[in-house]
């Protein structure tokens, strides 16, 4: 799956130029170009957070587990809980295998919430009731 591997960040080499031809390509891949990996944050018994170098030596959390969302109520947030992952709008298969993206609806103890961040890039869950 490719969701799961290293994405490059540069301009298509199979776009045309303009003039009907196709890019040949002038370069190979840098370095400051390729991305990370999927984190795949995973519904767990406790909260798991990895530490990643960025670029220029800056630190980034990645959650790898997740047991608790930040959930937005009216009242305000409120640590709330997850009990089970009911749908994944990024892939159906995400539910079954307890991954957690953007968009995804928690089953907390407040409720149904549809997370409203990047946990794999945030290092923590956000959500909100439906």
């Amino acid at each position: 799956m490719s969701q799961f591997g290293v994405q490059i960040h540069r301009k298509s080499v199979r776009k045309h130029s303009g003039n009907g031809k196709i890019k040949i390509k002038a370069r190979d891949k840098q370095r400051n170009e390729i991305g990370g990996y999927f984190a795949a944050t995973k519904l767990g018994e406790k909260d798991a957070i990895s530490v990643e170098r960025g670029r220029g030596g800056s630190a980034k959390n990645r959650l790898r587990y997740a047991s608790n969302a930040n959930v937005l109520t009216k009242q305000g947030y409120k640590k709330a809980k997850i009990k089970s992952i009911v749908e994944s709008p990024d892939n159906r298969n995400f539910a079954r295998l307890n991954i957690i993206t953007k968009g995804t609806i928690i089953d907390t103890e407040l409720g149904k919430a549809v997370v409203t961040n990047r946990p794999g890039r945030e290092g923590s869950i956000n959500a909100k009731l439906i």
